[in-house]
C-alpha cells in the first residue's frame, strides 16, 4: 500500500478533487500554501493499492495543469531601492510525493 501526497495549485483543486473521487479513490483534502508566492494549495492524502499508484499520478497530472503568472520580485538583496518588479513564474502543476504504508487501519 501507498499513500501519495499531492499538492496542487487552488486553481485545479477541485476539478483534482471531483476526478479522482469519480474514479474510486477516496480522498482527504488539506487546505495549505506554498512558500515562494505564499499562494493557497490543497494537499491531497490519497491511500491507494500499489498496482493504483500510476493511474492516480495520471489523473492528478491530467487536472493539474501549469501556467504563467506575475509576481513581485524582491530586489532589496540588491541594494537599489526598488522593490517589486514583475517576473513571470510557472505556477500550477502538482507536486506528488509516493510513500510507504507500513500498516493502515481504520478503526
Amino acid at each position: 500500500m501507498k499513500l501519495i501526497l499531492a499538492i496542487v495549485n487552488n486553481d485545479d483543486a477541485h476539478t483534482v478533487n471531483a476526478n479522482l473521487s469519480k474514479n474510486g479513490f477516496f480522498v482527504t483534502k488539506i487546505a495549505s500554501t506554498g512558500g515562494f508566492l505564499m499562494s493557497g494549495n490543497s494537499t491531497f492524502l490519497i491511500g491507494v493499492d500499489d498496482a493504483q499508484v500510476e493511474s492516480c499520478i495520471e489523473l492528478i497530472g491530467k487536472y493539474s495543469k501549469k501556467r504563467v503568472q506575475q509576481a513581485p520580485v524582491d530586489m532589496s538583496y540588491t541594494g537599489q531601492p526598488f522593490t517589486g518588479i514583475p517576473a513571470e513564474v510557472i505556477v500550477g502543476g502538482a507536486t506528488i510525493f509516493v510513500l510507504n504504508v507500513e500498516k493502515y487501519e481504520h478503526v
